[in-house]
């Protein structure tokens, strides 16, 4: 039988204050990279450093996961900001995140952004530019992970910026391949066996089935679970199960 692998990466640190967001402890031991947020949808900095010395303990790769300054909303508001001012708030939380973990130790290896700004980056070319070009002038060699076949994708790699291309086990999509919207009817997975099941199509079929209509193709290097999704424990360990099932090998997509 032959051996396919897969990253685990689940969106962390978002908890902020006195304000708990997930179970970030808990999951680390079935994620290989974990997308740390940055402060501005989610996170601040002790929540960022406690996040990124688990990571560092169970070697997990570490990503930054920045969005819109929206903490009311928790990043899934769309904002129009100028591009000079999207991409210094991006490098803002992109320095945070680098710079806290170089104290540590560790290394941030790629950026994924949060929320609207993902959704709205994977099908508008100016948007994702200015998180392409943010990352270029950190010049810290980081990788971009974001929606297989979207505008980040083409974006990257017209910058020369490495791209790993990413799926979600506990979002529905339409049948264009984009997640269905948040504000619809079953939008989240919140079964752990729906959502096992969605990663085995992924990983073994590279296709997902949408809300409505045909299988939809899509490749992945990494799935992601979202970390404030209240069931989100149960379904990594239903993944974990899974996986070892169908003999697939959980690896970093950037290692």
């Amino acid at each position: 039988m032959d051996t396919h692998q897969i990253d685990i990466n689940c969106d962390l640190g978002e908890s902020f204050g006195h304000f708990k967001v997930g179970q970030d402890q808990a999951v680390f031991p079935f994620i290989t990279s974990c997308n740390i947020a940055c402060g501005f949808h989610g996170g601040d900095p002790l929540h960022m450093e406690n996040t990124i010395l688990a990571a560092l303990e169970h070697d997990v790769r570490i990503g930054a996961h920045p969005s819109y300054p929206d903490p009311a909303g928790f990043g899934r508001r769309k904002m129009k900001l100028s591009a000079t001012e999207l991409k210094a708030i991006l490098k803002y939380q992109l320095s945070a995140l680098v710079g806290m973990t170089e104290s540590l130790g560790g290394k941030v290896a790629y950026v994924k952004p949060h929320g609207a700004l993902y959704n709205v980056a994977a099908d508008d070319e100016r948007e994702a530019k200015v998180i392409t070009d943010a990352i270029a002038e950190m010049n810290c060699g980081l990788a971009l992970l974001g929606m297989a076949g979207s505008k980040m994708e083409s974006v990257a790699k017209d910058q020369g910026i490495p791209f790993y291309a990413e799926a979600f086990a506990d979002r529905k999509y339409n049948d264009h391949g984009r997640l269905l919207s948040r504000s619809l009817p079953g939008a989240v997975i919140e079964d752990p066996m729906d959502a096992a099941k969605q990663v085995i199509s992924i990983v073994l079929n590279r296709a997902i089935q949408p809300s409505e209509g045909a299988e939809v193709s899509v490749k992945a290097d990494s799935i992601c679970v979202h970390g404030d999704n209240s069931n989100a424990l149960s379904i990594l360990k239903k993944i974990d199960k899974a996986l070892l099932e169908n003999n697939i090998v959980k690896k970093a997509f950037c290692s």
